[in-house]
């Protein structure tokens, strides 16, 4: 319908693509005109960054060219402001020329086109010296605005094929750039080689260039339009009064659909459908990952099995449904035994650590219960099967998500209160929302409808595919840097970081999830089953980036399968196939526990350290999986990535959004959690190293909380610039795939070696410090009979000069020749560092000047017992060499752990003294410990045994 116009006199009318012209000359010419002034006024100083300057970097980048220089900063915001006009109508012609009626989209890319322009004028004007944090905020808004524009601007392209074309070439060299951008930073911040920066450089300039010639190509696109001025008053023709040219507005001209899966109108209500489908998701996944932490905790407590572990099987739930009436009564109120399995979220609210346990149990038999009742109740409608499928792997994702943005922990945990970044009341009352609506329109009348197409599968071989599928999700999939520490080798970096590249784990797993829901003939394929075999074994036989390639694969190949597997396993009876599969996945929790625990566990040493064991075994439980879903479904090449109907078409492009809205929710979390790098000890003024070694029990304190938090506190209270972690290996289902270290590193601003990775069967051995790790190593101690004992050697740049740090977790005391044997390999390896300075933050299980303790304090390892005179000493030391010792303290620890933080001063380029004891005025205020923890002390912590630091001469 054309739009209503009034006659009157053209005042002016020109060509749409004028506003194209305009744009791209004025948004060139603020980058341009910026670089020359720049480059002619300021040029080394432009070049120049936080590791190198000219000739080792050459060209500025863009930050560094637009930021707070005058004048270039002065050139690029009198041309932006001026381009402000040409986009702010180049986004309005878009959005008229490719506007329909009853279409949503082009109004949704309007509307991003006008976030985008506002927030660009955002970075321009709020400079990072101004405010460093509103800076970030808008440029992170533009850079995620960007993708939604491009690929909206993208699917709503007029049929003008050379537009088409050159949109397609600009946006996809755009994202490309972005790998090789992204690669060099990270050679750049990381890494610091020099280069890098000019190189990164290079790539950040170019997706300037591209951002431009992108919207540039509206060019053609507007040649079918035209801006009349028309004056409807007769006001321009002054006093000739000569009569007005009647005319009218033009309109667009032509209109093509977008994708064929964006094809029809939009609807919130399907939105809302899908979102609140993934939150349930989400939460179901939240209860589950939560499970395995809350019974860790009591077999930690009992230093062996403690009949807790029996809670695991609180996923059995669906068993139940193998009773008719018990099954007919469970989906006729799905709604309700939904919401009550909310109990697991609530259990924050009940302290004592047994009953928490018990409420969480609860829930999850309730939320196992109740999705599976859901699968089955929709098995008559496919593309609501697909639906609730799609929503199950995509909660897992929000999941990971979620840890992602709060440093591994999930806001909903029972073990994190809202001190320690809990969200539950919110999460809870979405929670509630979110069930309400997803469960109004479930199909209640399906109980004896059978599912379309043949039933040829097997109930224990689609069940025992629920299995692996289940374990693959939680076990690897469950924390986006689980893959990644289990790739990882020590610095310097030859592999991925948690951040950013958790952020891979998380694009792979989404791109998953929409490849099987576009090609489920092929995800369920042999061939796709043994490209998953093949990330698998990678992930498992190699370490830094090609082991993490493996694991991607694997990542894909799961999230793109499940969904079959799903449909193929409510094919047959709810109890007989998700009883299986649930029981096999409790099966391979176990075995999962027993490869580590091996020492404590009945049979444990016949599985010993045979994670392969593990991997194999899930792959083989999804094979048999798809061996039975292939029954249900012979391939037929002409329906393999058809949908069954047009319900799923529309269903899944909320699903799509839904991932793609998560992508960039991920995007800006990697970004804003990007490290820093720049850290500095306590007192660089006095060559002052404060170094400790605390065992922590795995992050959880006595009361059964997170205790990263109440850990943080006391070591920055204590000015530590160097720490020891002992037992602090998280990345398992019984410790909920988690890694606290990345809170510390980042809130106490230091670097982190997380130590041997959860696929190397320890206890786990980290290293912080807030001086540049140069090169670290990972150690597995001699342990014939024991656990394996880890040890770090790291050596880390304190003040220009190069000390060796020693992390390291023994063997049990009742391991005598696996003792003997770790002592002589440490021992060794100590004695390697020759007269380089060198200190030990260890768990040793010896009593002072007895036994293994004279191969750790000897002429071979060149190392000094920080203070001999110690006598009461089994677990925790402190040894030295090279420096001289100031200080030392043992503190309480209140409830975070079982053992204390003991903490030792050095200052680096001075000979070792002797053990002559001094008072504290000896030392300036700086080389002191705080006097904080005094006496009573604070929050539970004071020093202890000697009541009173020491300090020597």
């Amino acid at each position: 319908m054309a739009p209503k116009g009034r006659d009157g006199d053209v005042v002016l009318s020109f060509s749409a693509n004028h506003v194209s012209v305009a744009h791209t000359i004025a948004a060139y010419a603020a980058f341009v005109g910026a670089f020359i002034v720049g480059v002619w006024l300021h040029y080394t100083k432009i070049v120049e960054n936080e590791h190198y300057g000219y000739p080792d970097e050459w060209f500025p980048s863009v930050s560094a060219t637009i930021g707070d220089r005058y004048p270039e900063r002065s050139v690029f915001m009198v041309f932006i402001a001026i381009t402000s006009g040409p986009r702010f109508a180049l986004v309005g012609l878009w959005y008229l020329l490719t506007r329909k009626e009853g279409a949503t989209l082009p109004k949704v890319i309007a509307g991003v086109g006008l976030f985008r322009t506002l927030t660009c004028g955002g970075w321009t004007y709020v400079t990072s010296t101004d405010d460093h944090d509103w800076h970030d905020i808008f440029m992170i808004s533009y850079l995620v605005a960007t993708l939604p524009w491009t690929l909206g601007c993208l699917a709503l392209s007029p049929p003008n094929p050379r537009a088409i074309q050159y949109r397609k070439a600009f946006a996809g060299t755009f994202f490309a750039t972005i790998v090789p951008l992204i690669y060099f930073f990270i050679q750049h911040k990381v890494h610091k080689i020099a280069g890098a920066y000019t190189t990164y450089a290079f790539f950040e300039w170019s997706l300037v260039l591209l951002d431009v010639a992108f919207d540039a190509v509206t060019f053609m696109d507007f040649l079918s339009l035209e801006v009349i001025i028309r004056d409807v008053k007769g006001l321009s023709r002054g006093p000739s009064n000569q009569p007005g040219v009647a005319d009218r507005v033009l309109e667009k001209h032509r209109e093509q659909e977008a994708a064929t899966v964006f094809g029809h109108g939009f609807s919130w209500n399907e939105a809302l459908d899908a979102i609140a489908d993934i939150y349930n998701g989400y939460v179901f996944w939240s209860m589950l990952t939560s499970l395995g932490l809350l019974v860790w905790y009591f077999p930690l407590w009992h230093m062996g099995i403690s009949g807790y572990e029996a809670f695991v099987l609180s996923t059995m739930g669906p068993v139940l449904l193998g009773i008719p009436a018990i099954r007919r009564l469970v989906i006729k109120n799905l709604r309700y035994t939904h919401l009550l399995s909310l109990c697991g979220v609530l259990s924050w609210l009940v302290p004592p650590p047994e009953l928490r346990l018990l409420t969480v149990g609860i829930g999850l038999w309730m939320a196992c219960l109740s999705w599976t009742a859901t699968f089955y109740a929709e098995r008559s409608q496919p593309h609501r099967l697909e639906a609730r499928a799609t929503a199950f792997g995509s909660g897992l994702i929000l999941s990971s998500i979620a840890k992602f943005a709060c440093q591994t922990n999930n806001p909903l945990w029972p073990v994190v209160r809202s001190q320690d970044g809990g969200w539950h009341k919110l999460g809870t009352a979405l929670a509630v929302a979110a069930i309400l609506r997803s469960t109004r329109n479930l199909n209640h009348g399906a109980l004896d409808v059978p599912q379309p197409g043949s039933n040829r599968g097997s109930a224990v071989l689609s069940g025992l595919g629920i299995s692996g599928v289940l374990f693959a999700m939680h076990a690897l999939l469950s924390d986006s840097s689980t893959m990644i520490l289990w790739t990882w080798t020590g610095w310097p970096v030859k592999g991925p970081i948690s951040v950013p590249h958790g952020a891979y784990t998380i694009f792979t797993m989404s791109a998953g999830v929409v490849f099987g829901l576009f090609y489920p003939t092929l995800s369920r394929s042999w061939s796709a089953f043994g490209v998953g075999a093949v990330g698998a074994a990678l992930i498992v036989k190699f370490n830094n980036w090609l082991g993490f390639y493996g694991g991607l694969i694997l990542a894909f190949y799961v999230l793109a399968v499940a969904p079959s597997l799903i449909s193929s396993a409510v094919r047959t009876g709810p109890a007989k196939t998700f009883g299986v599969g649930f029981f096999g996945y409790n099966f391979m929790v176990f075995f999962s526990v027993w490869v580590v625990a091996y020492a404590f566990v009945p049979g444990g040493p016949a599985v010993r350290e045979h994670t392969d064991w593990v991997i194999t075994s899930m792959m083989a439980m999804i094979g048999a999986g798809v061996f039975s879903a292939n029954s249900n479904n012979p391939t037929d090449s002409k329906r393999a990535h058809k949908p069954p109907n047009p319900a799923a078409k529309r269903l899944r492009s909320y699903y799509i959004y839904a991932l793609f809205a998560m992508q960039l929710l991920a995007a800006s979390v990697a970004y804003l959690r990007f490290p820093a790098y720049d850290y500095s000890p306590a007192h660089p003024e006095s060559n002052l190293v404060t170094a400790g070694i605390w065992t922590i029990h795995f992050y959880l304190d006595n009361p059964m909380w997170d205790s990263a938090r109440r850990m943080r506190d006391l070591i920055k209270e204590l000015e530590i610039d160097v720490l020891g972690l002992l037992e602090s290996d998280t990345q398992r289902i019984i410790m909920g795939n988690r890694d606290p270290t990345q809170f510390l590193a980042e809130d106490l601003g230091m670097y982190v070696d997380y130590g041997p990775g959860p696929d190397k069967h320890t206890w786990g051995a980290a290293l912080l410090s807030k001086f540049p790790i140069l090169h670290s190593e990972h150690h597995l101690l001699p342990s014939p009979v024991g656990e394996l004992a880890p040890a770090i050697k790291a050596t880390i740049d304190a003040y220009g000069t190069e000390v060796d740090v020693f992390v390291f977790h023994s063997g049990q005391e009742e391991d005598v020749e696996d003792r003997r044997l770790q002592s002589e390999y440490l021992m060794n390896l100590m004695g390697k560092s020759a007269d380089r300075p060198a200190v030990l933050l260890s768990y040793l299980d010896v009593k002072p000047g007895e036994g293994n303790y004279n191969n750790y304090v000897s002429n071979t390892s060149g190392m000094k017992d920080i203070d001999p005179s110690d006598w009461d000493r089994w677990c925790e030391y402190i040894l030295y060499k090279n420096m001289h010792r100031t200080a030392y303290a043992r503190v309480s620890r209140d409830s975070i752990t079982d053992t204390e933080l003991q903490v030792g001063k050095f200052v680096v380029g001075q000979p070792a003294g002797g053990n002559e004891l001094v008072g504290e005025e000896y030392y300036p205020e700086a080389m002191r410990f705080p006097s904080m923890f005094r006496g009573e002390g604070q929050r539970g912590h004071r020093y202890h045994v000697f009541d009173e630091p020491r300090y020597y001469a």
